[in-house]
């Protein structure tokens, strides 16, 4: 029988696995002729040569010979004068491919986990936020957060801990769902970030001076159960091509590490005119 994978084991490969996704994203760039050859022809060829090369299942169907020649030598000399054009296809490529992701997991995604959750009640737009505690980029992020919520009445901010710097950091994750669950999550939330370390020592501190059961938060710290909120994190952040903790999800955009207040606005109004 096949062992049944700890959440350790589970977040140290994340953890390998979220450094791959970043590594592939760089480098694995479609290449040029493929991304582009196919968006321009319908715009470059027109009249009945653009009608023969039709895309079928999303891909161009089959032209006479001479008909193919003359449209690949006006598509490449259009690249060579224009090859500013790459770049924005690629761009575009990449944020069709990002909200089809968002769309398969939304409803996961903006489900928060209990009380793990700040701002409107009945949101029009819904800002997901993947953190660590030992993250230095997420407690940054913290004023431009509490900024949105102040300045977006229809605002919520869905926080998914996703604790995949420190051993320290999951301790901190499980205390943090004992607060969720009663209702005192965004005290313990900022007092963890203030604390400034993930040491079980403060992590039980933080937990008093938020006014969460003691007990329960040391239990917590311990338990080897009862993770599968943390795990479906992991399992969503993978899923989304993460590449490390901040990771924003809004509307139809993904955007990793601590991007900053004005982006995350334009994102949310971005997300508020399509809702």
């Amino acid at each position: 029988m096949t062992a049944r994978p700890t959440l350790r084991t589970t977040l140290r490969a994340g953890g390998v696995i979220l450094s791959a996704l970043g590594a592939r994203t760089r480098s694995g760039v479609p290449s040029r002729r493929g991304l582009v050859v196919p968006a321009l022809l319908a715009i470059l060829a027109g009249g009945s040569a653009a009608v023969t090369y039709a895309a079928v299942d999303g891909k161009p169907a089959a032209v006479a010979p001479s008909d193919r020649t003359a449209i690949e030598t006006v598509v490449r000399e259009y690249i060579l004068e224009h090859p500013e054009i790459i770049p924005e296809a690629i761009e575009r490529l990449k944020a069709k491919q990002a909200a089809a992701k968002v769309d398969e997991h939304r409803a996961a995604l903006e489900t928060p986990y209990k009380g793990a959750w700040e701002g409107a009640a009945a949101p029009k737009v819904t800002l997901v936020a993947f953190m660590d505690y030992a993250c230095g980029y997420c407690r940054a992020s913290l004023p431009d957060l509490a900024r949105l919520v102040k300045d977006n009445p229809d605002l919520r901010i869905v926080y998914r801990e996703l604790p995949i710097i420190t051993q320290g950091s999951l301790g901190a994750a499980r205390v943090s769902q004992v607060a969720a669950d009663e209702g005192k999550f965004m005290a313990f939330h900022r007092a963890m970030y203030a604390a400034g370390n993930v040491e079980p020592e403060t992590v039980l501190k933080v937990a008093g001076q938020a006014g969460l059961d003691v007990a329960k938060s040391k239990a917590a710290i311990k338990a080897t159960t009862d993770d599968a909120p943390i795990m479906e994190n992991v399992r969503l952040a993978q899923a989304l091509g993460a590449e490390g903790t901040p990771l924003f999800v809004v509307g139809d955009q993904i955007l990793n590490g601590s991007v900053g207040y004005e982006t995350l606005k334009a994102a949310i109004d971005k997300a508020r005119t399509k809702g």
